[in-house]
C-alpha cells in the first residue's frame, strides 16, 4: 500500500517593507493568505487526511489551521518543517530585489552551490524529507494521508531530491506557488510519485512564486 504526504506551502504573508523574513517572528499571513490557505483546506479537506503537522513559524501554523477545522485533525508543531536559516534575513532583499546593491552582503554568495548565504541544501532536504517520511509513518497501512506546512525552499529542496535532481537550482523557476501542494507518494520510505497541484491559483497576486 503506498502513502501520500502533501507538503502544503503557506500563503501570502503581510510584509509591506518587504524584508527577507526567514525564521523573524510575527509574521502572519495577509488576508490575502487567509483566503488562501482557506481555499488550500477546502481542496485537501476532500482527501482522506489523518495528520497534520506544520512548521513552528506564525504562516505556517494559520495555514494549517482552516485545515485543522475542517478535518476535526489537530494541526501538530515539527520543527524539521521550519524555514531555511538565512544570513540575509531581516534585510530588505525579499525577492532578489537590492540583494548586491550592499557590498556588505556580497560575502555570503562565495559558493551558491552549497548555499554560502544560508543552511545547506542538502541538510533542508534531508530534514524535511524526514519529517514527510514520519508524517507518512503516522498514518501508514490506515488508507489516510498527511499534510505538512512549511516554505517554499524546505519543499523544492525535498522535492528535488526525491526526484534525484541537483539542488543547486535557480530560485525564479521554482515550482512552489503560495498555497501550492506537493504530493509525495511513498511505498515504504521510498519516494515513488511527485505531483503538484495549485488549488489557490484564482487568489494568486501577480508575482506569486516569489518569497519564503
Amino acid at each position: 500500500m503506498t502513502t501520500t504526504v502533501h507538503l502544503l506551502r503557506h500563503g501570502e504573508v503581510h510584509n509591506p517593507d518587504r524584508v527577507l523574513y526567514g525564521r523573524l517572528p510575527g509574521f502572519r499571513l495577509s488576508e490575502l493568505g487567509v483566503a488562501q490557505a482557506g481555499v488550500a483546506a477546502d481542496y485537501l479537506a476532500q482527501r482522506p487526511i489523518g495528520h497534520i503537522v506544520s512548521s513552528p513559524l506564525q504562516r505556517a501554523q494559520e495555514t494549517a489551521a482552516p485545515l485543522a477545522a475542517l478535518t476535526g485533525r489537530e494541526g501538530r508543531i515539527d520543527e524539521r518543517l521550519i524555514e531555511a536559516a538565512n544570513k540575509l534575513e531581516g534585510r530588505n532583499v525579499a525577492g532578489g530585489k537590492g540583494l548586491f546593491a550592499d557590498p556588505s552582503n556580497w560575502k555570503y554568495f562565495r559558493n551558491p552551490f552549497r548555499p554560502s548565504w544560508g543552511e545547506p541544501y542538502a541538510q533542508v532536504a534531508a530534514r524535511v524529507l524526514a519529517a514527510a517520511r514520519a508524517a507518512r509513518r503516522r498514518v501508514d497501512g490506515t488508507g489516510l494521508e498527511a499534510v505538512c506546512v512549511s516554505h517554499q525552499l524546505p519543499i523544492v529542496a525535498a522535492r528535488r531530491r526525491a526526484q534525484g535532481l541537483p539542488l543547486f537550482h535557480d530560485p525564479r523557476r521554482r515550482e512552489c506557488s503560495l498555497a501550492s501542494v506537493t504530493s509525495l507518494t511513498f511505498d515504504g520510505e521510498i519516494v515513488v510519485d511527485v505531483a503538484y497541484t495549485e488549488p489557490a491559483t484564482g487568489v494568486l497576486p501577480e508575482g506569486h512564486g516569489a518569497g519564503a
